[in-house]
């Protein structure tokens, strides 16, 4: 980690920072499938709004928002990294995420705190899955957005083909604001639809500057004709506009702006640009879009959470004289300072030095300084208010979707929900003497990322490492081995299977009785258990009336459930979707205890899990194999030899575009087998999309490997 000290720079920023109000704030995130050209979007944005001198690239290693070692030598973005620019009037706070699926998480915890998003296509792939999922993700925020195609000059880029995709794929009321002039190697300039202009770029194998001229008279019909769509699709959502279409009025680009401006923020709309980044093409032209278009702190609704103390909603608008109260959305370790603890302020300001009520732990902490980011650099900063982002040291007790608040006016925000992990691998430390440095190292490691889960099996004595899927692994444990020197050997990745029932079981029953001379032990309970929809988890409800049970011990029963379902009565997999309901049950006045029923509880549970015909569920991944049509026959037969089930069959350019969902089981070492099948030709991206019943066949394999 590096500190800034240039104390000129620092104190200019400073300043400036206070001139700018929150109208003139963007707290914006770069999101797309992977390749698409986040980073070098990004790097392109700090070059021009002069946080940095040098245009950083990923394939050499110099992007400044990939810090990471391991990002560095795999050209991808692995963290979100946070930093914050100056483009005319407008301070941005910008957040560049990765698009590897692996990494969702980073995503999804990003999308939480932004205010708005821009979404990058590659003009070449169109739509791919990684857009589609981090698209679910912006509507899941209500974050409004801009789509940015780029690689306009890249060999067939397709700009109006991908706008088609835009809205028949993600269902966004979408349209051109812009038309490239030319494309692939022709690419020379971009048709500005709402001054109607035309900005062409100087060809000197930069293209840092442009000239606006009027348009090429052989690109005014389809200006023309284009520009009319865009007024079109405004008029279905703006009434102004409208009206103006309807009479065949003129409308002022300043009136334009302002319509595409409201409407974006409504999320009712969708502007999309073009442009190619590597080139330098229509990056200045995306920063001042998402300075016109895209919402302030000021433009989104006030943040609403629950008081603690009332349990009743309460609302917080974006003002410094509100009191103060903030979402955590991401840890890191820093060997340097300890744990960074990434916030967004929603109302009032922080100072340094002040003591934050953590209102989900129920615990003060104090602040020891307040930073701005800049991907791994720290630039010291003495307060922070609403609309803003930014990292502090201090917190010890703190984890992500923690809220942070004034303790005389506490309130809880809506947390973070991330998926569970669907793969998991053994770690067997070399030196017994690296026991303690390994905990410290997954603990950290745990600490900074939601879908990494760490267990240790009493029974083989190993650890159990799980993750979003093979990149994700292989990630942690190389950084294990590098930023924490722990030398370990992994086992080969194993599939995170679940276990559910299938069928109700209308009573069951658990007992727990010890008497040992002195006071016993005396928990019983009633269960009834039937299975859940897919995803909903454990759900435990209590319909005891009549104080067959005190409800002083219901919360033991609870846990009691909960605990046990960490292990299935199969193969020790976690229980997952079962409705559980406490029916019926007694106590003892002098015998019972909370571990008294927490046991029975436990009994009950997986004697339900027995009559209830427990099955294996294993993880199926949507997969999507892009292949020169010649090896179509052979990737399709290697697929349907891995258990996976074609669903769509399409032509993309050259490429034959196969859609399938295979098991998880079924596809570790896939990128070496399509390699060698296609001669290195074929791509696939794959991410977890449902469990299912395991067949009896792979079954009885699991069974009897659990059982030697």
């Amino acid at each position: 980690m590096v500190i800034l000290t240039e104390e000129k720079n620092k104190v200019s920023e400073q300043n400036r920072m206070k001139e700018i109000d929150l109208k003139n704030t963007r707290n914006i995130g770069i999101i797309a499938h992977i390749d698409a050209g986040k980073t070098t979007t990004t790097e392109r944005i700090l070059f021009y709004t002069g946080k940095t001198y040098k245009i950083g690239a990923v394939d050499e290693g110099t992007a400044v928002m990939d810090w990471m070692e391991q990002e560095q030598e795999r050209g991808i973005t692995i963290t979100s990294a946070t930093t914050t620019c100056f483009w005319k009037d407008k301070r941005i706070n910008i957040i560049d995420t990765p698009g590897h699926v692996d990494f969702t998480a980073e995503v999804e915890r990003s999308l939480k705190v932004l205010d708005g998003g821009v979404v990058i296509f590659c003009a070449v792939g169109g739509v791919e899955p990684q857009s589609e999922t981090v698209w679910r993700q912006a509507d899941r925020h209500k974050v409004p957005r801009i789509a940015f195609v780029n690689k306009m000059d890249r060999t067939g880029a397709n700009f109006f083909d991908t706008v088609k995709q835009i809205r028949s794929k993600l269902g966004a009321h979408a349209s051109p604001i812009q038309l490239p002039i030319g494309s692939e190697g022709d690419l020379s300039g971009i048709i500005d639809l709402v001054n109607m202009k035309a900005v062409v770029y100087f060809d000197d194998g930069r293209n840092t500057e442009f000239k606006i001229e009027q348009i090429p008279s052989d690109l005014l019909p389809l200006a023309t004709e284009y520009r009319h769509k865009l007024l079109e699709s405004l008029a279905e959502v703006d009434e102004v506009v409208m009206d103006t279409f309807i009479h065949n009025k003129e409308l002022s680009a300043q009136e334009l702006m302002e319509a595409i401006r409201k409407a974006t923020i409504r999320n009712e709309f969708v502007p999309v640009m073009c442009g190619a980044s590597f080139r330098n093409i229509g990056v200045r032209l995306l920063i001042d879009a998402a300075c016109d278009y895209l919402p302030s702190p000021m433009d989104i609704p006030p943040i609403k959470g629950i008081n603690p103390d009332t349990n009743k909603e309460e609302v917080r608008n974006t003002s410094d004289k509100e009191p103060f109260c903030a979402l955590v959305f991401k840890i890191m370790s820093d060997p340097y300072v300890g744990k960074l603890i990434f916030f967004r302020v929603y109302s009032g300001v922080l100072h340094s030095g002040d003591d934050v009520y953590s209102s989900r732990k129920n615990q003060t902490e104090r602040i020891g300084k307040i930073v701005r980011m800049h991907a791994n650099k720290q630039e010291i900063i003495k307060s922070v208010s609403a609309g803003d982002i930014a990292a502090c040291v201090g917190l010890r007790m703190t984890k992500t979707g923690d809220t942070l608040c004034d303790e005389d006016h506490p309130i809880v925000l809506e947390g973070m929900h991330f998926p569970d992990p669907v793969i998991s691998m053994a770690i067997e430390l070399k030196a017994k003497a690296d026991q303690e440095k390994l905990a410290l190292a997954l603990n950290k490691m745990e600490e900074e990322d939601p879908t990494f889960q760490v267990k240790y099996n009493q029974e083989t004595g190993q650890t159990i490492i799980s993750g979003m899927g093979e990149l994700h692994l292989e990630i942690i444990v190389d950084r294990m081995m590098r930023e924490f020197k722990v030398e370990a050997n992994v086992g080969r990745p194993e599939v995170a299977y679940k276990e559910t029932i299938t069928r109700p079981v209308p009573c069951v029953v658990g007992k727990f009785i010890q008497q040992t001379g002195g006071r016993g032990q005396y928990g019983h309970v009633v269960f009834q258990m039937s299975p859940a929809e897919r995803g909903k988890g454990v759900q435990f409800t209590s319909k005891i009336i009549g104080g067959a049970i005190p409800r002083e011990y219901i919360p033991a029963v609870k846990e009691g459930v909960l605990n046990t379902a960490r292990n299935g009565v199969i193969a020790g997999y976690p229980v997952v979707d079962v409705d559980v309901v406490l029916t019926d049950g007694s106590f003892h006045e002098v015998d019972s205890s909370e571990i008294a029923f927490k046991m029975a509880a436990g009994i009950a549970f997986k004697e339900g899990l027995r009559q209830g015909s427990s099955i294996l569920l294993e993880p199926i991944m949507d997969i999507e194999v892009s292949t020169p049509e010649e090896y179509l026959g052979d990737v399709i037969g290697d697929l349907n030899s891995r258990r996976a089930s074609i669903k769509d069959l399409l032509q993309k350019g050259n490429a034959k575009i196969i859609k399938a969902t295979v098991p998880l089981s079924e596809v570790f070492g896939y990128a070496t087998a399509i390699r060698s099948l296609t001669q290195g030709r074929a791509a696939y991206t794959m991410e977890p999309s449902f469990y299912q019943e395991v067949p009896k066949n792979i079954f009885e394999k699991l069974t009897q490997k659990i059982q030697k």
